[in-house]
């Protein structure tokens, strides 16, 4: 989902999850592990050891928040906006949701 300025990206509610993630890579065959920081209707924040491009599209799974909810993980592509680095050698990367999979 486009958006016309960098305001309008923080209308989207952000919802605070810090569940765990994989992020499998594109034509790799590898799965990275991450946290998934915080989740909106159009996109996400994830930690992880792992520094994509921007515009990469990667496939991102998301585990439910242990012991709230009884259901299978969420499953997105997702379009990489920003990578920076954090301590500890994680990165913080930003993206939008290209689609939800099945």
């Amino acid at each position: 989902m486009d958006h016309a300025s960098p305001r309008d990206r923080r209308l989207d509610r952000r919802i605070p999850l810090g569940c765990s993630a994989h992020i499998r890579l594109p034509n790799k065959g590898e799965e990275v592990s991450a946290q998934c920081i915080e989740l909106s209707v159009s996109g996400m924040t994830l930690h992880a050891n792992y520094v994509p491009t921007e515009g990469e599209v990667v496939e991102v799974v998301i585990a439910s928040p242990s012991g709230k909810m009884k259901r299978p993980p969420l499953v997105t592509q997702l379009r990489v906006i920003r990578c920076h680095p954090l301590d500890g050698g994680k990165y913080e990367i930003g993206g939008s949701t290209v689609c939800v999979v099945d």
